[in-house]
């Protein structure tokens, strides 16, 4: 018998009767998020075909259903994600647009530690990179990001694109906004 998940219940994942293999393999209208991280080193803003500025907050750090408010440009988002599987590059993600007053409304629930950056797209060999130059308490560190459609997809690797960090905590949003 197919499982409905409710926001409700996204929401209590850690507490979830099934197993995670559970509710991580058969989501119904949730999506599966496959991305490597990586350290960026080096020039890669010229390449860049468009760039925004991005506020976010976590109502939630738990890693289980970290919940979190951004506001990407002029629109804002919640998003639900839930704990990374083994290998650090699936999870489960759930996001929806929402208005930016609400966006604006929720920041300010938001747990301590807000996250400013500018996002840059970049374009290589046909994959998207989503690097991230973050600004205020985490000024200086640069971080790409890639979708995969599955976790084995090879990928060429532009110049500029360093140590992997996929799966280390230390490098997930919701740990730099601390």
């Amino acid at each position: 018998m197919q499982k409905s998940l409710t926001v409700y219940n996204i929401l209590r994942i850690g507490k979830h009767p099934y197993s995670y293999n559970f509710v991580f393999h058969n989501l119904i209208d949730m999506s599966i998020e496959i991305e490597r991280k990586y350290l960026v080193y080096g020039e890669f803003k010229n390449d860049a075909h468009k760039s925004y500025f991005i506020k976010q907050g976590y109502l939630s750090r738990i890693p289980e259903r970290t919940v979190r408010i951004r506001i990407k440009g002029h629109t804002g988002y919640i998003t639900i994600k839930g704990k990374s599987n083994s290998s650090g590059v699936s999870r489960f993600e759930f996001e929806k647009e929402i208005t930016l007053e609400e966006a604006n409304s929720l920041l300010e629930l938001c747990e301590e530690g807000i996250i400013e950056k500018i996002r840059y797209l970049v374009t290589y060999e046909g994959n998207l990179f989503e690097v991230d130059e973050f600004i205020g308490r985490n000024k200086g560190l640069v971080l790409a990001e890639i979708e995969l459609k599955d976790e084995s997809q090879e990928f060429k690797k532009p110049s500029w694109l360093g140590k992997e960090v996929t799966g280390q905590k230390e490098y997930y949003n919701s740990y730099l906004s601390k």
